[in-house]
């Protein structure tokens, strides 16, 4: 499987590829920031799933989500928000853009997991 990891900590990044490669991810692709995510997607195509930071420069993690579910070539793609943004109205509004699930930070392999077997990703 393969994951587009966006965030603008390498750190964070690095993190998630730790939790997802037990999960069956072999292929990563990374971003730091919303722009440079897309340009990842025009290159690459989809991905089985994406996970996505909200505060990033140049464009955040909001603005991403709306412009990918606005390219049918990635209706199938799975989003993930992955943020320390944790009120009620920041969930509601990426679930609204099109975000397929929503995980807080600091969040363990276990979460992952779970996340993605609720939205059909991994079983």
């Amino acid at each position: 499987m393969r994951a587009l990891l966006i965030d603008d900590s390498r750190t964070m990044r690095s993190i998630l590829k730790r939790a997802l490669s037990p999960l069956g991810f072999e292929q990563f692709a990374e971003a730091g920031d919303g722009a440079e995510a897309l340009v990842r997607l025009a290159e690459l195509g989809a991905f089985d799933v994406a996970f996505v930071d909200w505060n990033m420069p140049n464009m955040n993690g909001l603005e991403l989500v709306k412009a990918v579910r606005k390219n049918a070539d990635y209706a199938e793609m799975k989003l993930v928000m992955c943020t320390t943004e944790s009120d009620l109205q920041h969930v509601q509004s990426a679930m609204e853009a099109g975000a397929n699930e929503y995980v807080m930070k600091p969040f363990t392999p276990d979460m992952i997991g779970e996340k993605l077997s609720m939205i059909g990703v991994v079983s």
